[in-house]
């Protein structure tokens, strides 16, 4: 470890890279789209499935590319993880049909599922002796996932205009291929622990997550009361109770239900999930706005992002590590949120005749400010409790609730623009009144969020007045 120690920045930037790849597949295609319909044939309908078949696959997954991590070793696991990513690229950027894009993105999403909590494994291994830097390392690689969201509008708008949409995914194979070959020489050997994979619960709770990701995001389209949507939904909550009862059982299960147990770890996954179901639609429709509303190009809507990107990455990497280590998490968490919903609401002006400057900046730096205080801690807390042979499935849980988060909100905020026209293309007023409702419904859960943060988190000091209650409950509990 001693060895590693002089080469742990340059191991964090490959983490913060894997990160930064991991989210920009989620956007990277948005602008590739219409190129991929017309050669492919997919349906108007079916479209939608490049981005969900990663998505479903990313989130259902998480949970156990956590645990993987945990038992086989967070390196082995994040290795795995870019062959597979770099296999589904591949598939992906050779598809000749709609069928076997839609399978390339699927197994591009189960890569990233084995990515994302391995590297954070990786990365609490790296600097876990050293807490005046960790939060610094923790903003390095907390502002590669907004960074990367933002940065697939841009490069994809590039890449389709002076290539092809198959180069979108072409971009991942050389830049996996790299990764592979410096994790030998930079990420350290992490020992897996010698345990039995439960199966069972795998198969459960993937099953459960998956159909509920699937649900959720067909929902809109389907329709929230129609009896298929309803179906899904309670096939997926059967499967997340049977989930639970394997966990009860088993003496070495999937997820170890005391994991729920550690201080701010439930509070902080909830403020995560608010989280993510605020920022991924105020993204989402912000960029519709900018391209249906505006007149934006592809280009143009992705460069207009970048001050908001900016603005993120440098509070996440100068400021916000420094304002953990003399507030704590709970009350940047509690804030962040609040001026997340702050921002939001002024979005909600957004008007038919707007301008940059006036209707998108303010707004979405002050969304960017809120989004910079609230995502390192609420990660923090939500890892910085568990024991260490539990890092790769508190990651997994993490990510998984910023995931399905995103999920629901997008979901649910689509829903409502639709309800008030922005369904309508081309009716300017109509799209403008559905993306404000867009705005004012993201800024209620981020309000909500902000509010359910500052009643459940715990400072240290309560944190650590609650573990000797918990542990004398356990010793009561087995007599």
């Amino acid at each position: 470890m001693s060895s590693l120690r002089p080469r742990r920045w340059w191991a964090l930037a490959v983490l913060a890279g894997a990160q930064f790849m991991v989210i920009m597949d989620t956007s990277i295609i948005g602008v590739a789209l219409p190129e991929m319909q017309r050669d492919l044939g997919f349906s108007t309908g079916g479209l939608q499935w490049v981005f969900n078949a990663y998505v479903v696959a990313f989130g259902g997954l998480l949970l156990l590319g956590g645990r993987l991590s945990d038992l086989f070793g967070a390196r082995r696991v994040f290795a795995a993880g870019w062959v597979v990513l770099i296999a589904g690229s591949v598939i992906a950027a050779a598809a000749t049909g709609a069928g076997t894009e839609i399978a390339g993105r699927a197994v591009q999403g189960v890569g990233s599922a084995l990515i994302a909590p391995s590297s954070m494994t990786l990365l609490m291994v790296l600097f876990s002796g050293q807490p005046k830097e960790l939060p610094k390392a923790m903003a390095f690689y907390g502002a590669a996932a907004p960074a990367g969201g933002t940065a697939g509008v841009f490069l994809g708008g590039v890449i389709t205009e002076w290539l092809s949409w198959p180069w979108v995914f072409v971009v991942y194979v050389p830049i996996g291929l790299l990764t592979l070959a410096v994790v030998p020489a930079l990420l350290p050997a992490v020992p897996g622990r010698r345990s039995s994979l439960d199966l069972a619960g795998a198969a459960a709770v993937t099953g459960g997550l998956a159909l509920a990701v699937y649900a959720i995001v067909q929902a809109p389209d389907k329709g929230w009361t129609a009896g298929s949507t309803l179906l899904e939904l309670a096939g997926a909550v059967l499967l997340l109770v049977a989930f639970v009862g394997i966990q009860r059982a088993l003496r070495s299960p999937l997820m170890p239900l005391r994991v729920w147990r550690t201080p701010n770890l439930a509070a902080a996954n909830l403020a995560m999930t608010l989280l993510g179901a605020a920022w991924i639609p105020m993204w989402y429709f912000l960029n519709l706005y900018l391209q249906q509303v505006l007149g934006y190009g592809a280009f143009s809507s992705g460069a207009a992002l970048v001050p908001m990107t900016a603005l993120m990455m440098v509070l996440m990497v100068g400021v916000t590590g420094r304002l953990i280590g003399r507030f704590g998490t709970k009350p940047l968490i509690a804030t962040g949120l609040a001026v997340l919903a702050g921002g939001l609401g002024v979005l909600s002006a957004i008007s038919p005749s707007g301008g940059f400057l006036t209707d998108v900046l303010p707004g979405s730096l002050i969304s960017a400010v809120g989004m910079s205080l609230a995502f390192i801690p609420a990660m923090m807390a939500a890892i910085g409790g568990v024991a260490p042979e539990e890092s790769g499935l508190a990651s997994g849980i993490v990510n998984t609730t910023y995931q399905v988060g995103s999920a629901i909100g997008l979901a649910a905020m689509t829903a409502i623009a639709t309800s008030q026209g922005a369904g309508e293309l081309g009716d300017l007023p109509a799209l403008t009144d559905g993306f404000q409702a867009a705005f004012v419904g993201a800024a209620i859960v981020a309000l909500a969020g902000a509010a359910m943060a500052a009643l459940t988190l715990r400072t240290p000091k309560e944190a650590a007045a609650e573990v000797p209650a918990t542990e004398e409950a356990e010793v009561r509990s087995t007599r």
